[in-house]
């Protein structure tokens, strides 16, 4: 079996799903379809129940069910996402084992989820005993590292589940927070003149260096003072800055786009007041909009829940942790399924020119979870 996860790997590799967001349009790697139709393959003859959710065009969640020997009490979904960011070269697509390693696009994020969690379950249904009233349902989502398409999709559909755990590299331990994301976009006026005679004008972009400033140092030290048992503080982080149209002119118009990482409750609308509000009190003169992105909120999962309170034990965790980063749990918490977030590999390898997991990852990963699904009542 440990060989079997570790094939399933370098064989998802193989098979491009880059995100369209990322490609020209029409390009032979883009989208996730090759890896459904691939798992759907797998699943069928591994005797699961295949179900295709048609999101986007050719763009599909794939779902595979294991159904109870029973009736069904309770549900609990195995959550990764198909997609990867774009390769920076083919090569990336030829996965290659070395020094205890698998190397490859999505190695890590999450192709190593999604070849866990599928064995994981597959291996299940191949073993007499089943559970006896829970229904085990993996699903592999789409657009998880742009629009999140997949999980809203699923969150709009009402879909009922006890439990989803959702695959992020998050080195094998449970997480039930993580930080949500509010792109927000400040933009500062002033008035045109001749770089000649700039006594005419008003600086656009000298005003907007003052509200840089302003929100790297006392906005981000005032965030500080807010703290998650488990998430720490919020953050900001000035992206991009865009401003005037030639060197010989004082630029009217200055605009930057600010990267916002929240807490658990904090919601839009209130960051953006929240920033308005602090520019103001430095009597800087900025406008804050949001930029128009599906928000992406913070999660915060009880480990009180049975199933939560279950998985911790039976991976040997005394508490469970936070992440810095946001991923579909939240979109799918935010739909009424309580989402916890769990893989193989870590986070510092995602989207690098190398990407990588290691081997002892996928098959520490492929035992804990097997054992976990095999104790489901």
């Amino acid at each position: 079996v440990m060989a079997q996860v570790t094939q399933l790997l370098a064989e998802l590799i193989a098979l491009p799903s880059v995100n369209p967001a990322f490609l020209p349009s029409r390009h032979p790697h883009a989208g996730e379809g090759r890896v459904a139709e691939y798992l759907a393959a797998l699943g069928a003859h591994a005797g699961l129940e295949i179900e295709f959710q048609k999101v986007l065009p050719n763009r599909p969640n794939v779902l595979t069910r294991l159904r109870p020997a029973g009736k069904i009490k309770r549900t609990l979904l195995l959550a990764p996402h198909l997609d990867t960011v774009n390769v920076v070269s083919e090569a990336q697509l030829k996965p290659v084992k070395r020094g205890g390693r698998i190397y490859g696009r999505g190695a890590c994020d999450t192709k190593g989820s999604v070849a866990v969690m599928f064995q994981a379950l597959c291996d299940l249904a191949a073993l007499k005993q089943r559970p006896q009233e829970t229904e085990i349902i993996f699903v592999g989502l789409i657009d998880e590292e742009n629009g999140q398409c997949g999980s809203r999709f699923l969150a709009g559909r009402r879909f009922k589940a006890d439990l989803a755990i959702v695959g992020e590299p998050t080195r094998l331990f449970l997480a039930t927070a993580h930080k949500g994301s509010v792109w927000l976009e400040v933009e500062t006026r002033g008035r045109a003149a001749h770089g000649a005679t700039p006594w005419f004008g008003d600086n656009a972009a000298h005003s907007m260096a003052r509200v840089v400033d302003a929100l790297q140092t006392g906005y981000a030290a005032q965030l500080t003072k807010k703290k998650h048992p488990l998430l720490g503080h919020g953050t900001v982080s000035v992206g991009t800055i865009h401003g005037g149209t030639q060197t010989n002119i004082v630029p009217d118009r200055c605009v930057i786009s600010v990267d916002r990482r929240t807490l658990p409750g904090e919601s839009e609308a209130a960051t953006r007041r929240a920033m308005s509000a602090f520019l103001k009190s430095r009597k800087l003169d900025a406008q804050v909009a949001n930029v128009k992105l599906k928000l992406c909120p913070a999660l915060e999962t009880s480990e009180g829940l049975p199933l939560v309170k279950q998985f911790l034990g039976s991976i040997g965790q005394e508490r469970a942790l936070g992440l810095h980063y946001f991923c579909d749990a939240a979109v799918l918490a935010s739909g009424g399924i309580p989402s916890v977030v769990f893989g193989p590999g870590d986070i510092a390898q995602a989207h690098t020119a190398d990407e990588w997991i290691e081997i002892s990852q996928l098959e520490q990963g492929h035992a804990l979870l097997l054992n976990f699904l095999k104790s489901l009542p």
